[in-house]
């Protein structure tokens, strides 16, 4: 496994479609491998291939329940909306209030290439949708009310 360089926002790759992937290769396997340990290393919460380089439609989301791989994914079914800040490892240290559906149903393959189906609610909605735009070359900023801000870190209170 290897931390990759994620590609930031105005690059090209970034605006482009992905390519279905056909069949789960060694280098495959390894872009998966390497994109969990590059999200993991980043904080962040889904990596879409794109994202290091590779014009395949491959993601991978984490928010604090394991790893999902998903291969071809397409949504299926949406309820329901949320409007929340929304931030992206190719925009470091920028966020922007997206509304997204707050129900998601998604058919894709896994790692062994069978089809599975999986939902998601809220966060889990949302990165799934987000990592989803990423392999058709679109960016959350396209979507965001209002524009997009620096990240407000909250300082903690000092005890005196």
């Amino acid at each position: 496994m290897a931390l990759r360089n994620i590609r930031q926002y105005g690059d090209e790759v970034l605006g482009k479609v992905c390519r279905e992937v056909k069949d789960v290769t060694p280098r495959i396997r390894e872009l998966i491998e390497d994109m969990k340990e590059t999200m993991y290393a980043n904080n962040g919460v889904g990596l879409a291939a794109p994202q290091v380089g590779v014009l395949r439609r491959v993601v991978v989301v984490d928010v604090g329940e394991g790893p999902i791989v998903l291969i071809n994914p397409r949504i299926m079914e949406t309820s329901g909306e949320r409007t929340e800040e929304e931030g992206c490892l190719s925009l470091p240290g920028k966020s922007g209030l997206v509304t997204r559906p707050a129900y998601v149903k998604v058919e894709a393959y896994n790692e062994a290439m069978e089809r599975i189906e999986v939902e998601g609610e809220e966060l889990l909605a949302r990165a799934f949708c987000h990592e989803i735009d990423h392999l058709d070359g679109h960016m959350y900023v396209e979507k965001v009310e209002g524009g997009v801000h620096d990240v407000a870190y909250e300082e903690e209170e000092e005890e005196g």
